[in-house]
C-alpha cells in the first residue's frame, strides 16, 4: 500500500448550492448519521468511535475501507489519540480542542481542518480520513489514501531501443514525481484543479514559469474550466473538450505515455496536462511535425536520427497515397506506367472480377478488421490473428482470383509503412485520409488525388493547436526551427527553443 500527498487543490465553482453545502454540527454523532444516511450506509464505509485519552471526550472517524493505508490510521492517527496522557480538554473550549488535536496530539504533516459537510463527503470518497469530536463544529481531515496502484513499467505504445524504460502510471502522485525527479527546477509549476461535476478528478497543469509563454498558460487553464461534464473519465475526454477543431481528424493535442517526452516538451515551453487515473498524458500546443519525432531522435547521433526521421516521413506519404496513386494508375493513367510493368499487372489481374478500387476497397477493410481484432484480443493470440490472419487471407484470396498479388503487395506496403509512426493517433488519421484519397482516385483518377491533397493542404493550413499554426515551421516559415524538423541537426546547433511556442525565454544554451 502506498501513500500518496495530497497538495491543496483549486475547485471548480459550481453553480448554486447543493444539498451537502452546510456547514457541521457541533456534535459528531448528528455528522456521522448525516455521512452515513447520505451515502445510504454502504459496506465499505468504515466507522471507529473511541475517547482522546483519558479526558473521556469522544471522537469518530470514518474512512473508505480499500482506499486508505491501514498502518498510517492506526499508529499515527488513533494510537497518539487514545495514548493522549497530556493537559486535559475542556469541552467548553469547542472548536479550539480540535486545532489542539492537530497542532500537539497528532505527528501527522498531512492534516487540515474543514467546517462543511461536502468537504467532510469529498474527502471521505477521496480516500481521506475524516475525524470528528463532540463540540467542535469542525472536523479533521487526513491524508490517508493508500489504494493499490499498478508499478511503474515500461511504455506499451511508444517503446524506444536506446532510451528511459519508465513509464506513467494511473496515479497522479507517482506521475508528478516521476516529473520532478527530471526537471529539478524551482520554476516548476504544477497546478492542480478538480475537473468533474460529480466525479471530480484532480487534473495538473504542468509549466516551466519563466519558459512558457503566460498568454498560453492562461489559455489553457480558461479552457480547462469550461469542462462541464459528471467526470473525465481519461485524459481523451479533456483532449476532445480543449481542442481548437473538434471536427478536423488530426490531433491538436498530444498524448504521451513518457515522463522524457514529458518534460523535454516543458522545457521547449509547452504546456502539459496530467490527468489522474490514466498513464496518458496531454501535451499542448503542437504542429503536424511532433507526429514524426520519437524521444529516441535525441538520444542516437544525429545523421543516425535525421536519416530514421526522413524515413518516417516518407513513410506515411506512402500510407497516405500509395493505394490512391495505384488506383489512379491502373484505371485511369495505364500510358505513365512502364510497359513491362503494365503487361505484369495486366496479367495478375486476369480473371479477378473487381475493379481496382472495389479490390483495394476490399482488401483495406480486411487488413482493418484484422489490426483491430489483434489489438483487442489478448496480445499473444492478438499477434498470431494478425499476422496469420493476413498471410492466410492475403494467400486464398489471390488463389480465388478475388485480388490481385500487385494489390496484395500494395496493401501490404501500405501497412507496413503505416507502422512506422511513433504516434498512433496519427497513424490512425493516415488510415482515414487513405479511404478519402481512394475514393478521390477512383472518381478522378490522378487529378482526384491532386485534389485530395490539395483539400487535406488548405485544412491544415488553417487548423491551430491554442493559436500555433499546425504547419509551423513551414507556414508560417520559421526558418530557425528547421534544424528540428525533417533532419535533426547536431544538438549543439539546437541553441534556442522553438519559436513557433513563442517562449518567454528562448536560449537552451548559454555562453
Amino acid at each position: 500500500m502506498k501513500r500518496n500527498l495530497r497538495n491543496k487543490i483549486t475547485r471548480i465553482p459550481e453553480d448554486g448550492q447543493t444539498s451537502d453545502e452546510f456547514p457541521l454540527e457541533a456534535e459528531a454523532q448528528r455528522n456521522v448519521n448525516y455521512i452515513h444516511n447520505r451515502l445510504h450506509s454502504p459496506g465499505d464505509l468504515m466507522t471507529k468511535e473511541f475517547e482522546l485519552g483519558s479526558t473521556g471526550m469522544a471522537c469518530v472517524i470514518l474512512n473508505i475501507d480499500g482506499m486508505i493505508d491501514k498502518t498510517l490510521i492506526h499508529q499515527h492517527l488513533m494510537k497518539p489519540i487514545m495514548e493522549y496522557d497530556g493537559p486535559a480538554f475542556d469541552p467548553s473550549e469547542g472548536q479550539a480542542s480540535i486545532i489542539r488535536i492537530k497542532d500537539e496530539v497528532l505527528p501527522l504533516e498531512e492534516i487540515h481542518t474543514i467546517s462543511a459537510m461536502h468537504e467532510a463527503l469529498f474527502a471521505i470518497l477521496s480516500g481521506d480520513t475524516c475525524l470528528f469530536m463532540d463540540g467542535a463544529a469542525k472536523a479533521l481531515v487526513i491524508g490517508s489514501k493508500g489504494w493499490a496502484s499498478r508499478s511503474i513499467e515500461e511504455p506499451q505504445t511508444e517503446s524506444t531501443i536506446r532510451g528511459p524504460k519508465d513509464g506513467f502510471t494511473e496515479d497522479i502522485r507517482t506521475n508528478s514525481s516521476l516529473i520532478r525527479r527530471r526537471l529539478v527546477d524551482p520554476n516548476l509549476r504544477l497546478d492542480s484543479y478538480l475537473i468533474g461535476r460529480r466525479s471530480k478528478r484532480e487534473v495538473m497543469v504542468a509549466y516551466v514559469e519563466d519558459i512558457a509563454n503566460p498568454q498560453l498558460v492562461k489559455e489553457v487553464k480558461r479552457r480547462l474550466l469550461t469542462i462541464e461534464i459528471d467526470d473525465t473519465e481519461g485524459s481523451g475526454y479533456i483532449e476532445q473538450w480543449i481542442t481548437d477543431n473538434f471536427l478536423s481528424p488530426f490531433p491538436q493535442v498530444m498524448n504521451t505515455e513518457r515522463p522524457d517526452r514529458f518534460t523535454a516538451s516543458l522545457l521547449q515551453g509547452r504546456i502539459g496536462l496530467i490527468v489522474d487515473g490514466t498513464p496518458f498524458q496531454l501535451i499542448m500546443p503542437i504542429s503536424i511535425s511532433d507526429a514524426f519525432k520519437s524521444p529516441e531522435d535525441y538520444y542516437q547521433h544525429w545523421l543516425v536520427s535525421s536519416l530514421i526521421r526522413l524515413l518516417r516521413f516518407i513513410s506515411a506519404f506512402v500510407a497516405t497515397f500509395l493505394p490512391g496513386f495505384y488506383i489512379a494508375l491502373a484505371e485511369y493513367h495505364h500510358g505513365m506506367i512502364p510497359s513491362n510493368i503494365a503487361f505484369s499487372i495486366a496479367s495478375a489481374r486476369e480473371g479477378v472480377p473487381f475493379p481496382v478500387f472495389i479490390e483495394a476497397l476490399l482488401m483495406e477493410s480486411t487488413l482493418e478488421i484484422l489490426r483491430e481484432a489483434g489489438v483487442r484480443l489478448p496480445k499473444p493470440i492478438g499477434q498470431t490473428i494478425g499476422i496469420v490472419g493476413g498471410l492466410v487471407i492475403g494467400e486464398a484470396a489471390v488463389s480465388a482470383g478475388i485480388v490481385s498479388p500487385v494489390m496484395v503487395i500494395v496493401v501490404a506496403v501500405t501497412a507496413i509503412a503505416s507502422f512506422t509512426l511513433p504516434s498512433y493517433t496519427f497513424g490512425i488519421v493516415t488510415r482515414i485520409l487513405r479511404f478519402f484519397i481512394m475514393v478521390a482516385a477512383s472518381v478522378l483518377g490522378l487529378f482526384g488525388v491532386i485534389l485530395a491533397f490539395m483539400v487535406i493542404s488548405i485544412h491544415l493550413v488553417n487548423l491551430k493547436s491554442f493559436g500555433v499554426p499546425y504547419l509551423a515551421p513551414i507556414s508560417p516559415m520559421l526558418p530557425r526551427d528547421w534544424k528540428d524538423l525533417v533532419l535533426r541537426a547536431p544538438v549543439t546547433f539546437l541553441r534556442k527553443r522553438p519559436q513557433m511556442v513563442q517562449t518567454e525565454d528562448e536560449d537552451r544554451m548559454y555562453d
